[in-house]
């Protein structure tokens, strides 16, 4: 009795697996169809170093260093991730996760899609996602069980447009101007970045090191939640171990934290296992 009520339990547990797996799939796929099909012709489709004499002396820079030969303005991509991401809001809970990423440049849009491993056999599922010109962002136990989930706020809005933004480093031609990115420069090695979508604008301040790549993006005032409330913090994005990637040269590794006063919280570690690009 004992060997088939154990039977039995494992059966309904991969019946669970299957089917949350199988559901939240089909969501994510919707997902990704909605900002396919809102996405807007890459005009123009071709790059061209004249559209960068403009800009501020080191961004010219970083442009020609990481686009390198390339031509084509990047139309879709999609990203595979490892790392670890922390749960716990104040101490350490580093728990690993993978993740898929589809994005499209123009319009801004991705669905990042993850499994956070927290027990043997046991992940939470997270989408993360800025979708038309709102946010969304969700978790469910197995794929099933609701967690968490956040959608239509101006501040999650917000903090997704600027989440699409730090990361164009790994899509790097829809940071140039054509594609409607403002650049202002603000002191030897850093600049401003600007982006409007769906009457929101985010900047944020991106930092070149010596060889001319970007080593970290802040933004001043990204929207955490706080005993239930949206506030404006600081918040900060790491990258490093650049690699050629076609033409491209994108950062593989990454952190992301929150910056509260003189604390620096780190909760998301990441690398990149796979990255293709449409043009």
């Amino acid at each position: 009795m004992i060997l088939v009520l154990i039977v039995v339990v494992f059966l309904i547990g991969a019946t669970l697996v299957v089917c949350g797996n199988k559901r939240w799939t089909a969501n994510v796929k919707r997902l990704q169809e909605e900002i396919r099909v809102s996405s807007k012709p890459t005009l123009p489709g071709r790059y061209s170093a004249e559209e960068l004499e403009r800009l501020p002396e080191f961004v010219q820079r970083f442009f020609r260093v990481t686009l390198g030969e390339t031509d084509s303005i990047v139309r879709e991509v999609y990203i595979e991730h490892m790392g670890t991401f922390n749960l716990s809001e104040d101490g350490e809970n580093w728990r690993p996760f993978e993740s898929a990423q589809y994005v499209t440049p123009r319009r801004p849009g991705f669905v990042w899609d993850a499994r956070i491993n927290v027990l043997p056999l046991v992940n939470i599922y997270v989408c993360d996602a800025y979708v038309q010109g709102e946010g969304l962002l969700c978790a469910k136990a197995l794929g099933l069980v609701p967690i968490m989930r956040r959608s239509g706020s101006a501040e999650l809005a917000q903090g997704e447009l600027m989440r699409f933004l730090a990361e164009s480093l790994w899509y790097p031609t829809s940071l140039l101007p054509s594609q409607g990115i403002v650049w202002e420069g603000l002191d030897y090695n850093s600049a401003r970045a600007t982006l409007r979508d769906n009457g929101f604008s985010v900047s944020m301040t991106f930092v070149f090191d010596e060889r001319g790549l970007v080593s970290s993006v802040i933004a001043a005032d990204r929207y955490r939640e706080i005993d239930g409330k949206q506030v404006p913090c600081e918040w900060q994005g790491r990258f490093w171990n650049y690699r050629r990637c076609g033409k491209m040269l994108v950062p593989f590794e990454g952190e992301a934290s929150w910056i509260l006063g003189k604390d620096i919280k780190p909760y998301w570690r990441g690398m990149i296992k796979k990255i293709e690009y449409r043009s």
